[in-house]
């Protein structure tokens, strides 16, 4: 008993204390690893810093692109929306272009009967008496049916040569056609002497697709191609074609007869061609 006493040998037993120590052997060893590993990259020109500043700085420049790439986005929607905006009003200002060459060429047409030099009475003394427009066949035909007449005392034969025009619409836009162009025979006059009146019957032919408005006749005397009278009717078809207006906006556009008849000097392609209107 005594044997087995002497050899007993006591020894502390502290687990926990042990952990620790192991915990911390290992913390530092993986420390000094690191710390081995840093070392390295340090010698090799690796700066932690340096790596952290870059990565910074990417993501500063990536924040800016991005931002700036709104904004370009952001500016080629408005292009685009203004691109569109001026399309649609290059297509009306041709429109309106389109509308107002067509006015300016009915309101040439119209100033036709207006431009000129005032005279106190007229140097022709016959005029158109009736006008009446006969439908023909084909479709397109026409008879002209007017009588010329004095319009003073018939004391002497009267000797000249008259001519018609034809104002409408062809494909929407004014046309005035010369008797050469509408007659069969292509006259470019009619002339005419006669003491009292003469009567004409002549035929016309229109073209496809033109609308009438109004027809133009224009008298001369003699062999006097400078001075000139111009009577304006309306085209109708039916009955009897009155005298119309000659400013803008009536024959052409209304077609509709006005007041009582009255006589205004003309200049037209540079005769001096009196007018007498509606």
């Amino acid at each position: 008993m005594a044997d087995l006493l002497g050899k007993l040998v006591v020894r502390s037993h502290a687990p926990r204390r042990r952990a620790v120590l192991l915990g911390s052997a290992a913390v530092l060893g993986l420390a000094v690893l690191y710390g081995a590993f840093e070392l390295g990259r340090y010698d090799a020109g690796f700066r932690v810093v340096d790596s952290v500043r870059g990565a910074l700085s990417a993501s500063d420049r990536i924040r800016q692109l991005e931002a700036e790439n709104r904004r370009q986005r952001e500016q080629l929607e408005a292009a685009e929306v203004a691109r569109r905006v001026d399309r649609e009003g290059y297509k009306q200002v041709e429109r309106s272009l389109g509308d107002m060459q067509s006015q300016i060429a009915r309101l040439n047409q119209d100033l036709s009967f207006y431009r000129g030099l005032v005279q106190p009475e007229s140097l022709v003394h016959v005029k158109v008496q009736r006008m009446q427009i006969v439908p023909d066949i084909p479709a397109g035909q026409f008879r002209l049916k007017f009588v010329l007449m004095q319009t003073g005392k018939p004391a002497a034969v009267v000797a000249g040569n008259a001519t018609a025009s034809i104002d409408g619409l062809l494909r929407g836009k004014p046309v005035s056609l010369s008797f050469a162009q509408v007659s069969p025979t292509h006259r470019a006059c009619l002339t005419y002497s006669f003491r009292y009146f003469q009567d004409y019957d002549e035929p016309v032919q229109l073209p496809p697709g033109f609308e009438p408005t109004r027809i133009g006749v224009e008298i001369h005397s003699g062999r006097d191609a400078v001075h000139g009278f111009r009577q304006a009717f309306v085209w109708k078809t039916q009955g009897l074609s009155s005298e119309t207006e000659a400013a803008g906006g009536g024959a052409a556009g209304a077609g509709l007869p006005g007041g009582p008849v009255s006589s205004v000097p003309q200049t037209k392609g540079g005769a001096d061609v009196q007018t007498e209107t509606e």
